[in-house]
Protein backbone atom coordinates (compact mmCIF):
# COMPACT_ATOMS: atom_id res chain seq x y z
CA UNK A 1 0.00 0.00 0.00
CA UNK A 2 1.50 3.63 -0.81
CA UNK A 3 2.52 5.61 2.16
CA UNK A 4 0.40 8.64 1.38
CA UNK A 5 -2.78 7.18 1.47
CA UNK A 6 -1.66 4.93 4.60
CA UNK A 7 -0.97 8.12 6.53
CA UNK A 8 -4.15 9.88 5.56
CA UNK A 9 -6.34 7.15 6.30
CA UNK A 10 -3.93 6.64 9.96
CA UNK A 11 -4.16 10.09 10.64
CA UNK A 12 -8.12 10.62 10.55
CA UNK A 13 -8.63 7.57 12.41
CA UNK A 14 -6.22 9.09 14.94
CA UNK A 15 -7.70 12.11 14.87
CA UNK A 16 -10.86 10.88 15.16
CA UNK A 17 -10.11 8.67 17.83
CA UNK A 18 -9.10 11.97 19.71
CA UNK A 19 -11.79 13.49 19.06
CA UNK A 20 -13.86 10.74 20.77
CA UNK A 21 -11.92 10.11 23.31
CA UNK A 22 -12.26 13.75 24.57
CA UNK A 23 -15.29 14.06 23.90
CA UNK A 24 -15.88 10.44 26.13
CA UNK A 25 -13.81 12.29 28.58
CA UNK A 26 -15.86 15.35 29.19
CA UNK A 27 -19.43 13.70 29.07
CA UNK A 28 -17.91 11.21 31.45
CA UNK A 29 -16.31 13.86 34.19
CA UNK A 30 -19.83 16.00 33.54
CA UNK A 31 -22.25 13.42 34.23
CA UNK A 32 -20.15 12.09 37.18
CA UNK A 33 -19.86 15.96 38.34
CA UNK A 34 -23.27 16.46 38.49
CA UNK A 35 -24.26 12.49 39.85
CA UNK A 36 -21.61 13.16 42.56
CA UNK A 37 -23.39 16.22 43.69
CA UNK A 38 -26.63 14.96 43.33
CA UNK A 39 -25.09 11.87 45.72
CA UNK A 40 -23.61 13.57 48.22
CA UNK A 41 -27.03 15.73 48.39
CA UNK A 42 -28.94 13.15 49.08
CA UNK A 43 -26.51 11.12 51.18
CA UNK A 44 -26.56 13.92 54.03
CA UNK A 45 -30.38 14.69 53.27
CA UNK A 46 -31.36 12.65 56.11
CA UNK A 47 -29.21 14.31 58.60
CA UNK A 48 -29.71 17.49 57.57
CA UNK A 49 -33.36 17.06 57.45
CA UNK A 50 -33.38 15.73 61.50
CA UNK A 51 -31.24 18.36 62.31
CA UNK A 52 -33.59 21.15 60.67
CA UNK A 53 -36.30 19.12 62.97
CA UNK A 54 -34.39 19.82 65.58
CA UNK A 55 -34.95 22.27 68.33
CA UNK A 56 -31.97 23.26 69.32
CA UNK A 57 -29.34 21.51 66.98
CA UNK A 58 -25.99 22.68 68.86
CA UNK A 59 -27.22 22.40 71.96
CA UNK A 60 -28.55 18.51 71.64
CA UNK A 61 -25.42 17.80 69.56
CA UNK A 62 -22.58 19.88 71.08
CA UNK A 63 -19.95 17.34 69.56
CA UNK A 64 -21.57 18.19 65.90
CA UNK A 65 -19.32 21.93 66.27
CA UNK A 66 -16.42 20.24 66.82
CA UNK A 67 -16.31 17.25 64.82
CA UNK A 68 -17.62 19.09 61.85
CA UNK A 69 -17.80 22.88 62.33
CA UNK A 70 -21.78 22.87 62.74
CA UNK A 71 -23.01 26.76 62.79
CA UNK A 72 -26.49 28.23 61.97
CA UNK A 73 -26.07 30.89 59.60
CA UNK A 74 -28.63 33.77 60.69
CA UNK A 75 -26.48 36.67 60.65
CA UNK A 76 -23.41 35.28 58.91
CA UNK A 77 -23.07 36.89 55.43
CA UNK A 78 -22.75 33.40 53.28
CA UNK A 79 -22.55 33.75 49.37
CA UNK A 80 -25.77 31.86 48.02
CA UNK A 81 -26.43 31.73 44.34
CA UNK A 82 -30.44 32.46 43.33
CA UNK A 83 -30.99 28.65 42.44
CA UNK A 84 -29.67 27.83 45.67
CA UNK A 85 -31.11 30.39 47.59
CA UNK A 86 -34.26 28.61 45.81
CA UNK A 87 -33.71 25.33 46.81
CA UNK A 88 -33.34 25.83 50.07
CA UNK A 89 -36.27 27.77 50.44
CA UNK A 90 -38.10 24.74 48.81
CA UNK A 91 -36.50 22.19 51.99
CA UNK A 92 -33.74 20.90 49.67
CA UNK A 93 -30.14 20.10 50.61
CA UNK A 94 -27.33 21.95 48.89
CA UNK A 95 -23.63 20.83 48.34
CA UNK A 96 -20.80 22.65 47.85
CA UNK A 97 -16.94 21.83 47.25
CA UNK A 98 -14.28 23.99 48.83
CA UNK A 99 -10.81 23.80 49.99
CA UNK A 100 -11.97 22.84 53.64
CA UNK A 101 -14.20 19.62 52.29
CA UNK A 102 -17.85 19.68 51.81
CA UNK A 103 -20.43 22.52 52.54
CA UNK A 104 -24.00 20.91 53.49
CA UNK A 105 -26.49 23.35 54.13
CA UNK A 106 -30.59 23.24 54.67
CA UNK A 107 -32.89 25.14 55.82
CA UNK A 108 -34.35 25.30 59.15
CA UNK A 109 -37.81 25.20 60.79
CA UNK A 110 -36.22 28.60 62.62
CA UNK A 111 -35.11 29.89 59.45
CA UNK A 112 -31.88 29.60 59.69
CA UNK A 113 -29.12 27.86 57.77
CA UNK A 114 -27.78 24.98 58.93
CA UNK A 115 -24.22 24.57 57.82
CA UNK A 116 -21.74 21.76 58.34
CA UNK A 117 -18.52 20.66 56.77
CA UNK A 118 -17.18 17.07 56.14
CA UNK A 119 -14.32 16.43 54.57
CA UNK A 120 -14.97 12.72 53.91
CA UNK A 121 -18.50 13.10 53.30
CA UNK A 122 -19.76 9.82 53.26
CA UNK A 123 -17.44 8.66 56.24
CA UNK A 124 -18.29 11.48 58.15
CA UNK A 125 -21.86 11.67 57.37
CA UNK A 126 -21.77 7.83 58.61
CA UNK A 127 -20.24 8.57 61.85
CA UNK A 128 -22.16 11.81 62.37
CA UNK A 129 -25.40 9.79 61.72
CA UNK A 130 -24.10 6.96 64.03
CA UNK A 131 -23.25 9.26 66.76
CA UNK A 132 -27.22 11.03 66.77
CA UNK A 133 -28.66 7.23 66.62
CA UNK A 134 -26.49 6.43 70.12
CA UNK A 135 -27.32 9.28 71.18
CA UNK A 136 -30.93 8.81 71.18
CA UNK A 137 -30.33 4.82 71.56
CA UNK A 138 -29.01 5.44 75.08
CA UNK A 139 -31.78 7.06 76.26
CA UNK A 140 -34.33 4.44 75.31
CA UNK A 141 -35.46 1.46 77.64
CA UNK A 142 -33.74 -2.07 76.93
CA UNK A 143 -37.50 -3.05 75.80
CA UNK A 144 -37.93 0.23 73.48
CA UNK A 145 -34.55 0.02 71.36
CA UNK A 146 -35.81 -2.46 68.73
CA UNK A 147 -38.60 -0.30 67.99
CA UNK A 148 -36.41 2.76 68.69
CA UNK A 149 -33.97 1.28 65.96
CA UNK A 150 -36.28 0.89 63.25
CA UNK A 151 -37.59 4.64 63.55
CA UNK A 152 -34.44 5.77 63.53
CA UNK A 153 -33.30 4.31 61.08
CA UNK A 154 -36.57 5.38 59.10
CA UNK A 155 -35.38 8.86 59.76
CA UNK A 156 -31.91 8.75 59.30
CA UNK A 157 -32.12 6.52 55.98
CA UNK A 158 -29.80 3.87 57.49
CA UNK A 159 -30.59 -0.03 59.00
CA UNK A 160 -29.61 -0.23 62.16
CA UNK A 161 -30.14 -4.01 63.99
CA UNK A 162 -28.64 -5.39 67.05
CA UNK A 163 -25.64 -7.72 66.90
CA UNK A 164 -26.32 -11.23 68.05
CA UNK A 165 -24.91 -14.40 68.68
CA UNK A 166 -26.51 -16.11 65.75
CA UNK A 167 -24.73 -13.30 63.40
CA UNK A 168 -21.76 -12.47 62.76
CA UNK A 169 -19.56 -11.35 65.03
CA UNK A 170 -16.94 -7.74 64.47
CA UNK A 171 -13.77 -8.32 64.01
CA UNK A 172 -11.31 -8.03 67.13
CA UNK A 173 -9.84 -4.74 65.63
CA UNK A 174 -13.50 -3.38 65.41
CA UNK A 175 -14.12 -4.04 69.13
CA UNK A 176 -11.45 -2.85 70.53
CA UNK A 177 -12.15 0.35 68.34
CA UNK A 178 -15.82 0.13 70.47
CA UNK A 179 -14.39 -0.48 73.59
CA UNK A 180 -12.05 3.11 72.85
CA UNK A 181 -14.84 4.99 71.41
CA UNK A 182 -18.05 3.43 71.30
CA UNK A 183 -17.76 3.42 67.75
CA UNK A 184 -16.54 1.72 64.96
CA UNK A 185 -16.31 2.47 61.18
CA UNK A 186 -15.92 -0.37 58.84
CA UNK A 187 -15.62 -0.29 55.03
CA UNK A 188 -13.52 -3.56 53.63
CA UNK A 189 -13.45 -1.92 50.07
CA UNK A 190 -13.86 2.31 48.69
CA UNK A 191 -16.98 0.23 46.12
CA UNK A 192 -18.92 -1.37 49.01
CA UNK A 193 -21.28 -0.03 51.44
CA UNK A 194 -19.48 0.80 54.99
CA UNK A 195 -21.19 -0.55 58.45
CA UNK A 196 -20.83 1.32 61.66
CA UNK A 197 -20.88 -1.10 65.12
CA UNK A 198 -22.27 1.74 67.96
CA UNK A 199 -21.38 0.13 71.44
CA UNK A 200 -24.34 1.22 74.08
CA UNK A 201 -24.02 1.91 77.42
CA UNK A 202 -25.20 -1.38 78.81
CA UNK A 203 -22.46 -2.91 76.31
CA UNK A 204 -24.85 -3.88 73.48
CA UNK A 205 -23.39 -3.72 70.48
CA UNK A 206 -25.42 -2.40 67.41
CA UNK A 207 -24.53 -2.35 63.47
CA UNK A 208 -25.73 0.55 61.64
CA UNK A 209 -25.64 -0.37 57.71
CA UNK A 210 -24.66 3.04 55.26
CA UNK A 211 -25.78 3.49 51.32
CA UNK A 212 -23.85 2.75 49.04
CA UNK A 213 -20.94 4.92 48.31
CA UNK A 214 -20.56 6.83 44.96
CA UNK A 215 -19.91 4.66 42.27
CA UNK A 216 -18.28 6.80 38.87
CA UNK A 217 -18.45 3.89 36.66
CA UNK A 218 -22.23 2.95 36.84
CA UNK A 219 -23.45 0.98 34.17
CA UNK A 220 -25.84 3.66 32.66
CA UNK A 221 -22.60 5.91 32.92
CA UNK A 222 -20.49 3.60 30.84
CA UNK A 223 -23.33 2.73 28.51
CA UNK A 224 -23.87 6.46 27.93
CA UNK A 225 -20.23 6.92 27.32
CA UNK A 226 -19.98 3.76 24.81
CA UNK A 227 -23.29 4.94 23.06
CA UNK A 228 -21.21 8.25 22.52
CA UNK A 229 -17.79 6.94 20.93
CA UNK A 230 -19.82 4.60 18.92
CA UNK A 231 -22.09 6.83 17.53
CA UNK A 232 -18.60 9.18 16.90
CA UNK A 233 -16.97 5.86 15.04
CA UNK A 234 -20.20 5.10 12.98
CA UNK A 235 -20.66 8.44 11.77
CA UNK A 236 -17.09 8.70 10.98
CA UNK A 237 -17.87 5.15 9.77
CA UNK A 238 -20.83 6.17 7.49
CA UNK A 239 -18.79 9.19 6.25
CA UNK A 240 -16.03 7.41 5.22
CA UNK A 241 -17.84 4.15 3.57
CA UNK A 242 -20.17 6.73 1.75
CA UNK A 243 -17.31 8.32 0.29
CA UNK A 244 -16.14 5.06 -0.74
CA UNK A 245 -19.40 3.93 -1.86
CA UNK A 246 -19.68 7.09 -4.60
CA UNK A 247 -16.60 6.18 -5.77
CA UNK A 248 -17.14 2.34 -6.74
CA UNK A 249 -20.86 3.89 -7.89
CA UNK A 250 -19.00 6.23 -10.29
CA UNK A 251 -16.95 3.14 -11.08
CA UNK A 252 -19.76 0.67 -11.52
CA UNK A 253 -21.12 3.27 -13.87
CA UNK A 254 -18.32 2.92 -15.70
CA UNK A 255 -18.67 -0.72 -15.98
CA UNK A 256 -22.15 -0.57 -17.10
CA UNK A 257 -21.63 2.11 -20.00
CA UNK A 258 -18.75 -0.26 -20.89
CA UNK A 259 -21.47 -3.11 -20.99
CA UNK A 260 -23.67 -1.38 -22.72
CA UNK A 261 -20.94 -0.11 -25.73
CA UNK A 262 -19.73 3.06 -24.52
CA UNK A 263 -15.97 1.84 -24.77
CA UNK A 264 -14.76 5.59 -24.37
CA UNK A 265 -16.13 5.77 -21.09
CA UNK A 266 -13.80 6.46 -18.02
CA UNK A 267 -13.03 6.43 -14.63
CA UNK A 268 -12.51 9.94 -12.76
CA UNK A 269 -9.56 9.36 -10.99
CA UNK A 270 -9.17 12.93 -9.27
CA UNK A 271 -12.11 11.46 -6.81
CA UNK A 272 -10.18 10.27 -3.93
CA UNK A 273 -6.81 8.59 -3.09
CA UNK A 274 -8.70 5.41 -2.01
CA UNK A 275 -10.06 4.52 -5.30
CA UNK A 276 -7.26 6.53 -7.35
CA UNK A 277 -5.33 3.37 -8.05
CA UNK A 278 -8.47 1.29 -8.82
CA UNK A 279 -9.45 3.81 -11.62
CA UNK A 280 -6.46 4.02 -13.18
CA UNK A 281 -6.46 -0.11 -13.04
CA UNK A 282 -10.19 0.15 -14.40
CA UNK A 283 -9.11 3.06 -17.17
CA UNK A 284 -6.35 1.02 -18.15
CA UNK A 285 -8.32 -2.33 -18.68
CA UNK A 286 -10.97 -0.46 -20.62
CA UNK A 287 -8.66 1.37 -22.93
CA UNK A 288 -6.84 -2.04 -23.39
CA UNK A 289 -10.51 -3.75 -24.46
CA UNK A 290 -11.37 -0.73 -26.29
CA UNK A 291 -8.59 -1.35 -28.57
CA UNK A 292 -8.64 -4.74 -28.72
CA UNK A 293 -12.30 -4.58 -30.33
CA UNK A 294 -10.68 -2.11 -32.67
CA UNK A 295 -8.48 -4.44 -33.17
CA UNK A 296 -10.36 -7.62 -33.38
CA UNK A 297 -13.17 -5.41 -35.92
CA UNK A 298 -9.95 -4.59 -37.76
CA UNK A 299 -8.95 -8.09 -38.18
CA UNK A 300 -12.22 -9.69 -39.20
CA UNK A 301 -12.37 -6.90 -41.74
CA UNK A 302 -9.04 -6.87 -43.03
CA UNK A 303 -9.03 -11.33 -43.02
CA UNK A 304 -11.94 -11.24 -44.88
CA UNK A 305 -10.30 -9.34 -47.35
CA UNK A 306 -7.16 -11.10 -47.50
CA UNK A 307 -8.42 -14.82 -47.31
CA UNK A 308 -10.82 -13.45 -50.21
CA UNK A 309 -7.79 -13.78 -52.80
CA UNK A 310 -5.97 -16.42 -52.85
CA UNK A 311 -9.51 -18.69 -52.30
CA UNK A 312 -10.73 -17.33 -55.42
CA UNK A 313 -7.64 -17.96 -57.04
CA UNK A 314 -7.04 -21.71 -55.63
CA UNK A 315 -11.08 -22.18 -56.48
CA UNK A 316 -10.19 -20.99 -59.96
CA UNK A 317 -7.34 -23.18 -60.24
CA UNK A 318 -9.64 -26.58 -59.02
CA UNK A 319 -12.24 -24.98 -62.04
CA UNK A 320 -9.12 -24.92 -64.34
CA UNK A 321 -7.71 -28.31 -63.65
CA UNK A 322 -10.82 -30.12 -65.14
CA UNK A 323 -10.36 -28.19 -68.56
CA UNK A 324 -6.19 -29.14 -68.78
CA UNK A 325 -5.64 -30.59 -71.65
CA UNK A 326 -2.27 -32.43 -70.74
CA UNK A 327 0.17 -32.89 -67.68
CA UNK A 328 2.06 -29.47 -68.13
CA UNK A 329 -0.86 -27.85 -68.10
CA UNK A 330 -2.23 -29.48 -64.71
CA UNK A 331 0.94 -29.49 -62.89
CA UNK A 332 0.97 -25.82 -63.68
CA UNK A 333 -2.47 -25.11 -62.30
CA UNK A 334 -1.50 -27.16 -59.14
CA UNK A 335 1.64 -25.48 -58.47
CA UNK A 336 0.05 -22.44 -58.40
CA UNK A 337 -2.89 -23.79 -56.13
CA UNK A 338 -0.12 -25.20 -53.42
CA UNK A 339 1.67 -21.85 -53.74
CA UNK A 340 -1.69 -20.42 -52.77
CA UNK A 341 -2.38 -22.52 -49.93
CA UNK A 342 1.05 -21.79 -48.74
CA UNK A 343 0.22 -18.14 -48.77
CA UNK A 344 -2.79 -18.92 -46.56
CA UNK A 345 -0.63 -20.68 -44.46
CA UNK A 346 1.69 -17.44 -44.19
CA UNK A 347 -1.49 -15.46 -43.48
CA UNK A 348 -2.82 -17.34 -40.84
CA UNK A 349 0.66 -17.63 -39.12
CA UNK A 350 1.14 -13.90 -39.26
CA UNK A 351 -2.67 -13.47 -37.96
CA UNK A 352 -1.95 -15.95 -34.93
CA UNK A 353 1.35 -14.22 -34.11
CA UNK A 354 -0.56 -10.49 -34.08
CA UNK A 355 -3.23 -11.90 -32.32
CA UNK A 356 -1.42 -13.71 -29.71
CA UNK A 357 0.78 -10.39 -29.07
CA UNK A 358 -2.43 -8.00 -29.36
CA UNK A 359 -4.50 -10.17 -26.79
CA UNK A 360 -2.98 -9.63 -23.07
CA UNK A 361 0.44 -9.82 -24.33
CA UNK A 362 2.34 -13.82 -24.83
CA UNK A 363 3.62 -15.50 -21.85
CA UNK A 364 7.44 -13.90 -21.93
CA UNK A 365 10.17 -16.32 -21.06
CA UNK A 366 12.84 -13.78 -20.42
CA UNK A 367 16.66 -14.89 -20.97
CA UNK A 368 19.62 -13.12 -20.35
CA UNK A 369 20.77 -14.04 -24.47
CA UNK A 370 23.44 -12.25 -27.09
CA UNK A 371 21.52 -9.59 -29.48
CA UNK A 372 24.93 -9.29 -31.65
CA UNK A 373 24.58 -13.26 -32.44
CA UNK A 374 20.59 -12.77 -32.92
CA UNK A 375 21.28 -10.07 -35.55
CA UNK A 376 23.83 -11.81 -37.39
CA UNK A 377 22.17 -15.12 -37.81
CA UNK A 378 19.37 -12.67 -39.61
CA UNK A 379 21.68 -11.06 -41.50
CA UNK A 380 23.31 -14.88 -42.50
CA UNK A 381 19.75 -15.74 -43.67
CA UNK A 382 18.38 -12.42 -45.22
CA UNK A 383 22.08 -13.24 -47.12
CA UNK A 384 21.23 -16.61 -48.22
CA UNK A 385 17.96 -15.57 -49.19
CA UNK A 386 18.84 -12.23 -51.20
CA UNK A 387 22.21 -13.01 -52.73
CA UNK A 388 22.47 -10.06 -55.11
CA UNK A 389 21.87 -7.41 -52.15
CA UNK A 390 24.64 -6.18 -49.78
CA UNK A 391 23.10 -7.11 -45.74
CA UNK A 392 25.94 -5.39 -43.09
CA UNK A 393 25.90 -5.76 -39.43
CA UNK A 394 27.94 -2.92 -37.74
CA UNK A 395 28.37 -2.47 -34.17
CA UNK A 396 29.12 0.85 -32.71
CA UNK A 397 31.67 1.59 -30.23
CA UNK A 398 32.07 -1.33 -27.35
CA UNK A 399 28.62 -2.72 -28.17
CA UNK A 400 29.68 -6.32 -28.54
CA UNK A 401 30.49 -6.26 -24.65
CA UNK A 402 26.91 -4.99 -23.75
CA UNK A 403 25.41 -7.50 -26.21
CA UNK A 404 23.94 -9.74 -23.48
CA UNK A 405 20.33 -8.58 -22.90
CA UNK A 406 17.14 -9.87 -20.95
CA UNK A 407 15.38 -10.97 -24.07
CA UNK A 408 12.67 -13.62 -25.21
CA UNK A 409 14.77 -14.66 -27.81
CA UNK A 410 12.32 -15.84 -30.50
CA UNK A 411 10.43 -12.45 -30.82
CA UNK A 412 13.49 -10.16 -31.02
CA UNK A 413 14.45 -12.83 -34.07
CA UNK A 414 11.02 -12.75 -35.01
CA UNK A 415 10.83 -8.63 -35.32
CA UNK A 416 14.62 -8.36 -36.68
CA UNK A 417 14.25 -11.12 -39.28
CA UNK A 418 10.61 -8.78 -40.47
CA UNK A 419 12.52 -5.36 -40.52
CA UNK A 420 15.70 -6.87 -42.22
CA UNK A 421 13.27 -8.94 -44.57
CA UNK A 422 10.98 -5.97 -45.52
CA UNK A 423 14.54 -3.64 -46.28
CA UNK A 424 15.78 -6.49 -48.77
CA UNK A 425 12.33 -6.51 -50.62
CA UNK A 426 12.19 -2.25 -50.89
CA UNK A 427 16.48 -1.74 -50.96
CA UNK A 428 18.01 -0.81 -54.29
CA UNK A 429 20.92 -2.89 -52.89
CA UNK A 430 22.16 -1.83 -49.84
CA UNK A 431 21.10 -2.91 -46.04
CA UNK A 432 23.06 -2.25 -42.87
CA UNK A 433 21.67 -2.98 -39.30
CA UNK A 434 23.61 -0.98 -36.87
CA UNK A 435 23.55 -1.64 -33.70
CA UNK A 436 24.44 0.72 -30.36
CA UNK A 437 24.22 -0.87 -26.78
CA UNK A 438 25.20 0.01 -23.87
CA UNK A 439 24.60 -0.28 -19.67
CA UNK A 440 21.05 0.36 -20.10
CA UNK A 441 19.94 0.31 -23.32
CA UNK A 442 19.86 -1.56 -26.83
CA UNK A 443 19.25 -0.02 -30.05
CA UNK A 444 19.30 -1.44 -32.93
CA UNK A 445 18.51 0.32 -36.37
CA UNK A 446 17.66 -1.43 -39.75
CA UNK A 447 18.07 0.58 -42.53
CA UNK A 448 18.14 0.70 -46.36
CA UNK A 449 18.85 2.58 -49.98
CA UNK A 450 15.50 2.40 -50.72
CA UNK A 451 12.20 4.94 -51.62
CA UNK A 452 11.95 5.50 -47.94
CA UNK A 453 8.63 6.21 -46.51
CA UNK A 454 6.97 9.72 -46.96
CA UNK A 455 7.29 11.46 -42.89
CA UNK A 456 3.06 11.33 -43.02
CA UNK A 457 3.03 7.73 -43.47
CA UNK A 458 5.57 7.06 -40.48
CA UNK A 459 3.05 6.05 -38.18
CA UNK A 460 0.35 4.30 -40.76
CA UNK A 461 3.10 1.85 -41.40
CA UNK A 462 2.41 0.16 -37.93
CA UNK A 463 -1.13 -0.09 -37.96
CA UNK A 464 -2.39 -3.67 -38.79
CA UNK A 465 -3.46 -4.66 -42.35
CA UNK A 466 -1.93 -1.05 -43.71
CA UNK A 467 -0.08 -1.05 -47.15
CA UNK A 468 1.30 2.19 -48.84
CA UNK A 469 0.36 2.51 -52.16
CA UNK A 470 3.30 4.57 -53.44
CA UNK A 471 6.51 3.49 -53.11
CA UNK A 472 6.06 0.07 -50.82
CA UNK A 473 3.29 -1.79 -52.90
CA UNK A 474 1.43 -4.65 -53.03
CA UNK A 475 3.81 -6.10 -55.40
CA UNK A 476 6.20 -6.77 -52.84
CA UNK A 477 3.97 -9.05 -50.91
CA UNK A 478 3.17 -9.13 -47.35
CA UNK A 479 0.12 -8.45 -45.67
CA UNK A 480 0.61 -5.37 -43.44
CA UNK A 481 1.01 -7.41 -40.34
CA UNK A 482 4.57 -7.17 -40.12
CA UNK A 483 5.48 -4.31 -38.45
CA UNK A 484 2.22 -4.19 -36.49
CA UNK A 485 3.95 -7.43 -34.93
CA UNK A 486 7.47 -5.60 -34.16
CA UNK A 487 6.09 -2.66 -32.42
CA UNK A 488 3.93 -5.23 -30.29
CA UNK A 489 6.87 -6.98 -29.63
CA UNK A 490 8.94 -4.38 -28.67
CA UNK A 491 5.94 -3.21 -26.31
CA UNK A 492 6.14 -6.25 -24.17
CA UNK A 493 9.76 -5.95 -24.17
CA UNK A 494 8.90 -2.52 -22.58
CA UNK A 495 10.76 -0.99 -25.75
CA UNK A 496 9.08 1.20 -28.43
CA UNK A 497 9.94 1.04 -32.44
CA UNK A 498 9.69 3.85 -34.27
CA UNK A 499 10.54 4.26 -38.16
CA UNK A 500 12.90 7.57 -39.80
CA UNK A 501 14.66 8.59 -43.10
CA UNK A 502 17.92 7.25 -42.86
CA UNK A 503 20.79 9.71 -43.24
CA UNK A 504 23.32 8.17 -44.51
CA UNK A 505 21.26 5.49 -47.17
CA UNK A 506 18.73 7.67 -47.95
CA UNK A 507 16.29 5.21 -47.52
CA UNK A 508 13.89 4.11 -44.21
CA UNK A 509 15.30 3.48 -40.92
CA UNK A 510 13.26 1.27 -38.82
CA UNK A 511 14.91 1.81 -34.98
CA UNK A 512 13.92 -0.93 -31.83
CA UNK A 513 14.90 0.67 -28.60
CA UNK A 514 14.21 -1.38 -25.95
CA UNK A 515 15.70 -1.57 -22.03
CA UNK A 516 18.94 -3.88 -21.72
CA UNK A 517 17.58 -5.11 -18.24
CA UNK A 518 13.64 -6.06 -17.73
CA UNK A 519 12.31 -4.93 -14.57
CA UNK A 520 11.50 -7.69 -11.88
CA UNK A 521 8.27 -7.61 -12.26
Amino acid sequence: MPLTPFLTMFGRLLLVALVILALCAGLFSGVNAVRERDWKEQQAAPLMDWLAVAPHPLTSYPWLNGLYNLTLLSDAPVELTAVEEERLAYGHVVAANDGLGVHVRRLAGSGDIIDVTFRDLYRDVGEATALIALTHLNQLLPQDRLSGMESLGNELGVDIQPVTDDGPAPEAATLERLVERGLAYVQRESSEAAQVYLRLNDGTVVQMQLREPFHPLAWPVVLLVFSLAAGIAGVFLFLLLSGVDRNLRAVESVAVRISRGELEARVDTRRGPLVRRLGKSFNGMAEHIQRLVEVQREMIHAVSHELRTPVARIRFGVQMIEDCPDEASMSKQLTGIDGDIQELDELIDEILTYARLEQGGPIMNFQEASVPDIVRQVVEEQQRLRPNMAFQAEFVGDSESWGLSDIEPRYIHRALQNLVGNAGRYAAGQIRVRCQFDAQTCRVDVEDDGPGIPESDWEKVFTAFSRLDDSRTRTSGGYGLGLSIVRRILYWHGGQAFVTRSPDLGGAAFSLVWPRCQAED
